[in-house]
């Protein structure tokens, strides 16, 4: 299973950058982080931007501080965050 593990991350990074899509696949620095880190690096991403957190784990984590853009990502934020979830699906984490 891990063969095809690699050989899928492999085609995830390969094709996008063959077809000028940019690189899609999730870094190698979140390959050894959990689903909690994810979930963390994630979400702190749209604390930092001022994101009203409706789950109460969230509002645990980050507080309530919700504050103008309201969670309003830059196209490279937008990026990081896709990055990041697709880690977490990778890993099973959803």
């Amino acid at each position: 299973m891990g063969y095809i593990k690699k050989l899928l991350m492999t085609a995830i990074a390969v094709v996008p950058m063959l077809f000028g899509m940019g690189a899609l696949a999730p870094s190698m620095a979140q390959s050894g982080m959990t689903c909690e880190q994810l979930w963390y690096e994630r979400n702190a991403i749209y604390a930092a931007k001022g994101y009203c957190f409706k789950t109460q784990r969230a509002r645990n984590v980050f507080g309530r501080g919700c504050f103008p853009p309201y969670g309003q990502l830059t196209p490279g934020e937008q990026r990081r965050v896709a990055d990041i979830e697709r880690w977490e699906v990778y890993q099973g984490c959803r």
